[in-house]
């Protein structure tokens, strides 16, 4: 026998995804923390975050699409959100990487 199949695809979509740990959900919306430059009293600039509303799309594995409310090349808070509040000082620290699974398994330790 023989077939032949035609899958449609649609059209080729790109998103802005995030780990699913940088989403703060909440009952009166979905947010995250973006870092963005400021000055403190002394005029020497400083680290703060802003708290930003998104609408989320479809999840893969440790990733979550960022439909709106995140632009491409913000740096977004994905660990210790629940210190955080708007204008809060921050330094970066990027010394622990966070999985990226496409399929999570949960370990025991």
């Amino acid at each position: 026998m023989f077939g032949t199949v035609h899958v449609d695809m649609g059209i080729r979509q790109s998103y802005i995804t995030l780990p699913q740990t940088a989403i703060s959900y909440n009952p009166y919306g979905d947010y995250v923390y973006v870092v963005t430059n400021d000055k403190d009293e002394q005029g020497k600039p400083q680290l703060i975050v802003k708290q930003h509303l998104v609408d989320t799309g479809d999840t893969r594995g440790d990733q979550i699409a960022v439909l709106k409310g995140v632009k491409e090349g913000e740096i977004v808070v994905i660990a210790g959100q629940n210190k955080l509040k708007n204008n809060t000082p921050v330094t970066v620290n990027n010394s622990v990487k966070l999985t990226n699974e496409a399929t999570p398994q949960p370990v025991d330790e």
